[in-house]
């Protein structure tokens, strides 16, 4: 059985606009002495795109088999996810129960109502609060008490969980991704994006070693430190493993975390990661967000020197409107 014969398995509710374009950035690469391109995900095309279209397609996919009628999901104030499977939701005829975890602390009204919680409001969600943001059990727990009650008002909800008790079923969508990749181009000598929950992560690397290629894949950790993060990303590519019933074709050196652009924290700005997002935009109008893809980027950055001369994917995977949401906060730091 092949890998795509694997996935065929699983119900899907296909909209993303895929392949996403590959493309070379040839300007940022010059100035930093690497041949480097990019794997626009941000192109999705669903609810301004994003790498959580390929994941939620096999999440709605399920809701859709399982007669769904409601949405639940938990997330970030401005999680890109729950934007995204708002607007999915809505193509569905779905209605959406978005659950905004308090993650980022010290943010300000600008933060708390602009960027993602507009669009959520825009695309119909109705909104819940969960004063938690290191709490994933906790968090879907209280997914499941929105949920019965509305079983009650004889509504039949799908929950996208969030923590990792749970099968990974969106990392389902990057091991597709992984075979989009090797149709589109040449191998390259190291692959970069960002780890956060572990599912974009753990999906690209599983679906790369299934097919034999061996590109290191190095995650940017975004939530929590290296060590921290190799504990749940070894779990996460194991769960996938089960999951496909396939085995595991990823070993312990496959799985490689950098830390180095992570702090201040999680959704926290520093310079080098402003410094990022300034030399990305104006060297190739690329525009990234202060929470995954500009860590991304200044931790790729860190590591121009040993990247020198080598062919380096980044993996963009949305996330603009959240830059909006840090409007006063960049607006002090750009030069």
């Amino acid at each position: 059985m092949t890998l795509h014969d694997h996935l065929k398995r699983f119900p899907r509710a296909r909209m993303g606009h895929l392949p996403t374009p590959l493309e070379p950035m040839p300007n940022l690469g010059k100035s930093v002495g690497i041949d480097l391109w990019v794997k626009r995900d941000d192109c999705t095309g669903v609810g301004l795109g994003g790498n959580k279209v390929r994941q939620l397609e096999f999440y709605l996919g399920k809701a859709q088999a399982e007669g769904a009628t409601q949405v639940l999901i938990t997330g970030a104030i401005q999680s890109n996810f729950v934007r995204t499977a708002a607007a999915m939701a809505a193509r569905l005829g779905m209605g959406c129960h978005i659950q905004l975890e308090d993650r980022v602390p010290g943010k300000n009204e600008t933060y708390r109502e602009n960027g993602n919680v507009l669009l959520d409001r825009l695309l119909g969600a109705t909104l819940h609060s969960y004063p938690e943001g290191e709490d994933e059990a906790g968090a879907d727990a209280q997914l499941r008490v929105i949920a019965e009650d509305l079983r009650h008002a004889g509504e039949h909800p799908f929950i996208v969980p969030l923590s990792a008790d749970q099968p990974p079923t969106g990392a389902l969508g990057y091991v597709e991704a992984a075979i989009e990749l090797l149709s589109q181009a040449e191998q390259f000598d190291e692959i970069f994006l960002a780890s956060g929950s572990a599912i974009t992560h753990c999906g690209l690397l599983f679906g790369l070693r299934a097919l034999g290629d061996k590109t290191p894949v190095t995650g940017i950790c975004v939530r929590r430190n290296a060590d921290v993060q190799t504990d749940r990303v070894t779990r996460r590519i194991q769960d996938l493993a089960e999951l496909t019933g396939m085995e595991n074709p990823v070993t312990p050196k496959d799985i490689c975390l950098d830390d180095s652009a992570f702090e201040p924290g999680y959704g926290q700005l520093s310079d080098p990661l402003v410094s990022a997002l300034q030399l990305t935009a104006r060297t190739e109008g690329l525009i990234l967000d202060p929470v995954y893809t500009g860590k991304v980027m200044a931790g790729l950055l860190a590591q121009k020197d040993r990247l020198a001369g080598k062919r380096i994917l980044f993996w963009h995977t949305g996330g603009q409107p959240a830059l909006f949401a840090y409007a006063d906060l960049l607006d002090a730091k750009l030069t």
